[in-house]
This record gives C-alpha cells, structure tokens and sequence, in this order.
C-alpha cells in the first residue's frame, strides 16, 4: 500500500485558495499605495502619500527645490491629459480585439465540444476507464463539455489578465511621472508596486479559478480522477489561446507605431523621441501597455495554466489518481500557492526593507528580486514537498508505472527554478549595456546600419547557447528522475516566482510611459534623464521576462508533448518512420512561417505608419515649430486597424495546423510536428529577443553618454545614432512580436493536440485510411476478411486497436485475450503488426 501525503486534505483543501485569497489582497494593497500619488492639479497632491512609510523610499517628501518648474499645475494637469489619452487608447483597443477575439472563443468552444462528443459517437453511457478497466469513468460527452467550460474558463481568465495588467500600467505611468520630480528612488517604488499589483493579481487569480474549476468539476466526476482531469486540459488551451491573439495583436500594434515613430520623428526629423509633436507618440505609448503589459500577461498566464494542467493528466493515471490523493495530486498547486508567499516576502525586499538612492541601484535592485525569489522559493519547494507527497510513489511513464521519491520530485521543481535564474542572467548580460555584448554591438554603429545588423545578429544567434544547455540540463535531471511528470513540475518551478517576474516585466513598460509622460509634458530634462534611467533598466527585465517565458515554454511543450502521447496512447515515436520524419520537418519549418507572416504584418502597418506620419508634418502648417496639435487619433486607428486584421492569419496558422494534421495524417505525425516546432521554436524565439533587445539597448547606451566611450559615438543625431536607431527599429518586431508569441506558438499547439487526442486517436489518419482502401493491394487483402471485421477497420482504422494497445499497463486477461484475438485474425488476413508496443497499424506482408 502506497503511503499518502503528511498534509491531510482537509488543510490542502485550506492552504490553496487562502494563499491565493492573500495574493489578491496583497495586490490591492499595493493598488491603494499607490493610488495615494495624485495625479491632478492640486499642489501638493501628488506628494500627499506620506505617512505609511514615514517618509522612506520618498513619502512623504515635498519637491525638491532645485528642478525648476516642477510645482507648476499646467504640467500636473498635462500629465493627466497624456495619462488619459494613453489608457482611453489602449482600452478602446484591447475591446475591440477581443470583440474580435470573443467570436473565435465561441466557435473554437464549438469545435472542442463536437469533436470530443464524436470520439464514442456522443454517447451518454459510461465506459470502461483507459488505464483501468475494472473500473468505469464517465462518457467522452461528459469529457467535451467540461473541456469546452474549462476552455471558456481559461479564456476568459486569460483576458481579464492582460486588460486588468493594461489597467494598472496606464494608471500607474503618469504617478511615476510625477514621483521622479522627487528623486529616481520614489519613481522606482510606484513602478515597482504597480508591476506587483498585475503580477500577484494574475498569479493569484490563475490559481484559485484553476482550484475552483476543479473542485466543481469533482462534484460531477467523483472517482473518475482521469477523466476529470482530461477535461481540465481545456483550461490550458483557453489561456493559451488568448495569449497568441494578445501576443501578435498587441506586438503589432506597438510595433507599427514604434517604427513609424522613430523612423519619421527620429531619424527624418531629428526630433526626440515621445516628441509631443510627433503624431505617432500616443499609438507608442499604447502600445507599450498592449503589446508588452497585457501580451505578457496573457502569455504567463497560459504558461502556468499549461504547465499545471500537464502535470495533473500525468499524475491522473498515476499513483496519486488511482489512490485518490488529493493533497498530492495538487502538488502543482501547492507549488504555486507556497510561490505567491514567497514573492510577497521578496518584493518587500525592493519596496519596504531597501532604499534605492541612485541610478546605479535600479538594476541591482531588480536581479535582486530574482536572487532572493529562487533562494527562498528552493526551502518552500522542500517544505511543500515534505508535507504534500508520500515518501515513494508512482509516476506514469509511457505504459508503466516508474517509482519516484519525494526528494527526487523535489529536485525536478529546483532544477527548473535554478535553470529559470540562470536563463535570466544570460539574458541579461546579453541585453544590459553596462556588458560587452551590446556595448560591441554599439561600438559596430560607427561604420554604419550595416555593421550593427551583422553585430546584433550574431550576438543573438551566441545568446542561445547557456540557455538551451540549461533546458537541456533541466529536461534530462527531471526526466530522468520522473519522467514526464518531473518535466512538467520544472517548468512549474520555473514558473513559481512567476508574481516576481512579472512584477519586474511589467516595471519596464510604466517606466517607458513615464519617459514618455515626461517629455511630452515638457518636463525638465533632469526628470527625463530620471526616467531614461528607470527604462533602460526596463529593457533589460523586459528581455529577461521574454527569457523566462521562452524558458518555461520549452518545459511546458515537452511536458504536454508527454502527456499528449500517452493520452493518444502513443508508446514510441520513431523518428525514422516516414511520418514521422515528414511532421519533424513540417514542424520545424512552422516558426519560420510564424514568424514571417508577423513580421511581415508589422513592415505593413509601419508603412501605413509612416506616411502617416509623414503627411502629418508635410501637410499641418506649424507642426515642427509646436504651434500646431499633431492628429493622434488617426495614428491610433491605424495601428488598431492594422493589428486586428493582421493578427487572424498568423493565429489561424497555430490553431489549425493540429487540428488538419491529426486528423488526416494522424497521431504520429503530429508528434512530429509538435516535436520539430518545439526544437525549432525554441532557437528562434531566443536569439529573436536577445537580438531586438540588444539593437534596443546598444541606442540607449549611445543616447545616454554615460562613459566616455558611448560618449565617442554620440550624441544623439549622430551618424552612429542614427544607425543605431535603425537597428533599434529592426529589431522591435524581433523582441516584441515575433520572439515572444513564438513560446506560445509551441505550446499551444502542443496544449490543443492534449486536448485534442482522443479524437485524433479515434478518428485521425484519414489521408492513410483512404491510400489504404483505396489502394488495390490492400483491397484484396481486405477481401479476406470476414464482412463483419472488415466493417470494423472501415469504420475504425486504428482506434479500437489503440485503446487494447493503451490497456496493456494494466494487462488483465481478458484485454490480453481480445489483444491476441485480434492480432490473430489480422495475421491471418496477412497484415502485421509493429512490435514493442508502438502504435498500431497496417502493412501489406512481405
């Protein structure tokens, strides 16, 4: 008999939703702080926040004396203009995509319940369940529906993720605007606290919907832990789903309009950048929060959802399933539960117990968090470990139960945390300028355009190494200790500080508004040096956010890859067999395409962009002088317009290509696809974003002059400025669109296949089905048969022959009675049978 967890249920049943209960309040508390810094004319008020932190970090504090101006209420009240500006853009945007956006929810929910309904020919009756069939669980009916909730579910989640993220960013720009006439430090906070609010409030809220969904779908389900959790799987694929369109939605629409800004406005004109006079300033500074606030949001978002729901269909038909252990069967759970408490310790680090005083402090501040988070996070993991498993158990592992300890398990959780901290530092020492990496890629701007692409290129292309050397680290450890099961739970370690890293992610967008904010509120220049400093440490949490969220994506596909295949009960995948091969290649080619059509998206809304713009200052008499408004709203509608169009064919490509795949080539080239994407996703996404982000981050360093080398290329209008700038405007669909929503391309094919597998196990291989009917050969062996077993494979090619195949784990009499029957009277009708146990299928004897 199998020990059970040192926590009992009743106190799991506890510690999840108040942990998650204490992540949202956390994160309400953090919105109250910094709703105390007003943004309105009132002298006074926006340093009115005193009193709670007794003057630490700033409040509490008057003006400093000596910025000139900076008491004056035309400012104040400008800051509030451009605040609301930003947030009516950005809202009347992300409502309109997901118009868009909530017309494909319904259809796909559609398609999700028709197509699990068919895989038993929308029967109500129970069935004998896959892995046990001594037992019965519940009708694949009963599966589609609940798939089709948990999808909604997730979906909606998804969404009221990146549009509450969207929120707290436009809310809380102009309040860091206004807190840096008071010192770095002060803007730093506001910053800071507003990226915990969207970070603690999506990791909360992602928790305790998962926990609820759940505990309700238990209400229906009862014993039948395998199909309920089958039907959970929907909720990955509903957060994932929504993350593609946020993600390419969202990176056009800022892309368009920073390209189109820079190109014009910087580089034409010769102006700053955030110019009030340049008419694409406002569409930049929306589409900072929709691409990189509720994009990422949404992304990270899927990620936990997927990696969660992975963990908990392999440990379904597990020893914790078929013992029904409650306490560690949710061990994901308590994971992310034991990771909110530890982010909440650790933010205090950066907002309550430290001080930043100067620049220099900002970033250190920040990897900081992501020190502390892993530390911390490795003694609760062991904590959550001790009392959440048995001291040995078993984990599925593609047809037979393999025996695991809890330290073992623990170890695959503390791998993928470590691996995340090192893929974060990688990243950031390829994308910070104050490295040689990116200061390379500057010093290459003094021969020109040219020379800085080859520079930039090349130092994405070297920033892949440590990091898939780390995931190659993590896959092997956790695989080898528990098997798929130990993959999924590292990309939940990964993920655990997941409040942390997008509280420094979200950080890099509001200071980038705040810059903006600054500027175009005619701010003095000491302020915006201020807020350059908080952005250009931005940038750098920006690119290593994309790291983790690349990282974990990797972990999460391979663990839905695993779950995918003993869910569609394919033992082995030989990598050797035609259709195979053909899906490794097929799939490996699909990031490329990805990645061309939204790039290529983001070069034509630009264009549109940027004689936009240029019409603007050709044709606005006094636009240049500033004695004229630029037209805003136009740009605006342009980079809406072109967003919502372009984003449907790159999203249609993702959600289709599964879906056309399994069902007429079948399971076994949809391995394959989903194995090629995954090892080709991965490379690109990576280099993608360390690239742009370097291009990004090489502009800044000439632009800020801070040693005497940057000062050598400068200043700003200089021709290796300008070169810079253009490898800055090359590089923004590459660390902003094509990069980040590459990760979800290759999990949401691989969470859509999970969902997705018994109805390709049952009904997929078409194209194979008719080449075998329709082929001469095989008809007269078809004719040997007896018409009753010929009807069968007719109707059936290979679904009743996987489900024998998938009962072999529990190999009882009768399945090995009906396994040798049907072996036999296909040998008698002269086809074979592949051996060690791979899928079944159909050739003509030799």
């Amino acid at each position: 008999m199998v020990a059970s967890a040192f926590l009992p249920e009743l106190w799991t049943e506890i510690l999840i939703p108040v942990c998650a209960v204490v992540g949202i309040v956390f994160s309400l508390f953090q919105w109250f702080i910094v709703s105390r810094v007003r943004v309105s004319a009132d002298q006074g008020a926006s340093s009115s926040s005193g009193g709670a932190n007794n003057g630490k970090n700033g409040y509490g504090d008057y003006l400093i004396e000596e910025e000139e101006g900076v008491n004056d209420q035309s400012v104040v009240a400008k800051c509030a203009e451009i605040q609301t500006a930003i947030s009516e853009g950005a809202t009347s945007f992300l409502f309109t995509e997901y118009r868009y956006v909530g017309v494909f929810m319904v259809i796909f929910a559609a398609i999700i319940f028709v197509f699990l309904g068919s895989v038993e020919g929308f029967s109500t009756e129970n069935k004998p369940c896959t892995y046990d069939d001594t037992k019965t669980c519940k009708p694949a009916l009963a599966t589609a529906a609940f798939s089709t909730i948990a999808f909604i579910l997730g979906a909606v989640t998804s969404v009221l993720s990146g549009f509450l993220g969207m929120k707290i960013a436009t809310y809380a720009n102009a309040r860091t605007t206004l807190e840096a006439r008071k010192g770095v430090g002060k803007a730093f906070i506001v910053a800071f606290r507003s990226g915990a609010v969207m970070g603690f409030l999506l990791a909360a809220s992602g928790l305790l919907v998962l926990y609820i969904t759940i505990n309700v779908f238990k209400i229906y389900y009862g014993e039948d832990w395998e199909g309920l959790f089958e039907a959970i799987t929907g909720y990955g694929l509903g957060g994932s789903s929504m993350a593609l369109f946020g993600r390419v939605g969202g990176g056009i629409y800022t892309k368009a309009a920073d390209v189109g800004a820079d190109l014009v406005g910087k580089i034409e004109r010769n102006i700053p950048e955030d110019d009030p006079r340049n008419p694409a300033v406002i569409a930049d500074n929306v589409g900072d929060n929709v691409g990189d606030i509720a994009g990422m949001g949404s992304d990270l978002f899927g990620s936990y959802a997927e990696a969660s729901c992975a963990a908990l269909v392999v440990a379904s038909i597990s020893s914790f399933g078929i013992n029904h252990d409650f306490t560690a069967m949710c061990y994901p759970l308590l994971i992310s539960s034991m990771g909110i408490l530890v982010c909440l310790i650790t933010t205090l680090f950066a907002t309550d117990f430290f001080e930043i005083k100067a620049v220099k402090e900002i970033e250190p501040a920040l990897k900081n968090q992501l020190i502390i988070s892993t530390v911390i996070m490795t003694v609760g993991i062991a904590i959550v470990s001790y009392v959440g498993l048995p001291s040995s158990f078993t984990i599925f592992n593609f047809g037979a139960q393999k025996v695991v300890k809890n330290w073992q398990l623990f170890l695959c959780v503390c791998v993928g945390l470590w691996a995340g901290l090192i893929i974060g530092f990688v990243t950031e020492y390829y994308t910070s300028n104050a490295y040689s990496p990116v200061q390379d890629v500057a010093d290459s701007c003094r021969t020109g355009a040219a020379t800085n692409v080859i520079f930039g290129l090349a130092l994405g292309y070297k920033s892949v190494i440590i990091p898939i050397f780390a995931i190659a680290v993590s896959i092997f450890v956790s695989f080898s200790f528990a098997a798929m099961y130990g993959v999924a739970v590292a990309a939940l370690g990964m993920l655990s500080t997941i409040a942390t890293g997008l509280a420094i992610d979200a950080y890099g967008p509001i200071s980038d508004n705040a810059g903006g904010i600054a500027e175009m509120a005619g701010m003095s220049h000491r302020i915006r040096e201020r807020t350059d400093a908080l952005d250009a440490a931005g940038n750098t949490t920006a690119a290593i956010g994309k790291g983790f969220a690349i990282g974990s994506a990797a972990l999460v596909s391979l663990a839905l890859f695993g779950a995918f295949v003993s869910r569609a009960g394919v033992h082995t995948v030989d990598v050797l067999t035609p259709k195979v091969i053909i899906g490794l290649l097929v799939g490996a080619m699909l990031p490329y395409w990805f990645s061309a059509m939204t790039m290529k998206s983001v070069g034509s809304a630009a264009l549109k962009m940027v004689e936009e713009v240029r019409r603007q200052f050709n044709t606005i008499p006094g636009l240049m002088e500033g004695t004229a408004k630029p037209d805003y709203a136009t740009c605006v509608k342009i980079s809406t317009d072109a967003s919502i169009k372009e984003m449907i064919p790159p999203g249609c490509l993702v959600m289709l290509t599964p879906l056309i795949v399994g069902f007429f080539f079948g399971v076994e080239t949809l391995s394959g696809v989903l194995a090629g994407s995954l090892v080709s996703g991965v490379q690109i996404a990576i280099s993608a974003s360390n690239t742009g982000g370097a291009w990004d981050n090489a502009k800044k360093y000439i632009e800020a002059g801070v040693s005497e080398h940057a000062k050598s290329l400068g200043p700003k209008g200089s021709e290796p400025h300008k070169a810079a700038v253009i490898g800055d405007t090359i590089g923004d669909p590459l660390k902003d669109t094509s990069g980040p929503s590459l990760n979800i391309l290759i999990k949401l094919m691989a969470v859509e296949s999970l969902v997705f597998a018994p109805f390709f196990a049952t009904h997929g291989g078409h194209l194979l089905l008719w080449s075998l009917v329709y082929n001469q050969n095989a008809l007269e062996q078809l004719e040997r048969l007896d018409m009753a077993f010929e009807s069968t494979i007719k109707k059936d090619l290979f679904g009743r022959l996987h489900q024998v195949y998938r009962k072999q784990m529990f190999d009882g009499g009768e399945v090995h009675s009906v396994r040798k029957k049907t072996e036999q009277k296909l040998l008698n009708s002269g086809f074979v049978l592949p051996i060690n146990g791979s899928s079944p299928s159909f050739k003509k004897k030799l």
